[in-house]
C-alpha cells in the first residue's frame, strides 16, 4: 500500500463518517417529531481484499484473483436504514397525524443510543484525519530526504 492509498482510503473514512454524523444529528433534532422513524447508517466495505477474507473465500470454493487489486480495505456510507422499533403510541385526536382512532406514534429515536453512536462516529472521524496528517508528514519528510 501506498502513501497515496492511505490518503484515499482516509478520505473516504472521512465522508462515511461525516455523513454518520449527519443522520446521528438529523435523529438527535427529531425526537419530539410525531411518527419520525429512526434512521440507522450503513457502512460498506471497499476492496477487502484481507487474509481472512481470501480465506474464507478459499474454504467456500469462491476464489478469484484475476480481479484483486492493491487497495486494501476502506470503507463508504451505504445509505440508512430504518430502525424497525415502533414509537409510543399516543392519543391525541385533534392532531393533523392522528390515525383514524386518534392516536400518533412519537418519534422512536433514543437520545442516549444516537448520542453515543454520534461520539463514536466523530471520533473515527477524527482518527481518520489524523491518519491523513500522518500521510502528510511521511510524505513531507520523504521529500526532505531525497534532497
Amino acid at each position: 500500500m501506498g502513501i497515496l492509498d492511505s490518503m484515499y482510503i482516509s478520505s473516504n473514512a472521512l465522508k462515511a463518517h461525516s455523513s454518520r454524523l449527519d443522520v446521528h444529528t438529523k435523529n438527535i433534532a427529531n425526537i419530539d417529531t410525531p411518527n419520525y422513524v429512526r434512521k440507522i447508517p450503513v457502512l460498506n466495505t471497499i476492496n477487502d481484499n484481507s487474509f481472512g477474507t481470501v480465506l474464507n473465500n478459499m474454504q467456500i470454493g469462491n476464489v478469484d484473483f484475476s480481479n484483486t487489486s492493491p487497495l486494501q480495505g476502506g470503507v463508504t456510507y451505504g445509505g440508512t436504514v430504518e430502525d424497525p422499533t415502533l414509537g409510543e403510541k399516543i392519543y391525541k385526536p385533534g392532531h393533523p397525524d392522528a390515525d383514524e382512532n386518534g392516536y400518533i406514534r412519537s418519534s422512536n429515536v433514543n437520545p442516549m443510543i444516537d448520542i453515543a453512536d454520534a461520539m463514536v462516529a466523530q471520533r473515527a472521524y477524527e482518527a481518520s484525519l489524523a491518519v491523513i496528517n500522518i500521510t502528510k508528514a511521511m510524505a513531507t519528510k520523504a521529500t526532505e530526504i531525497g534532497r
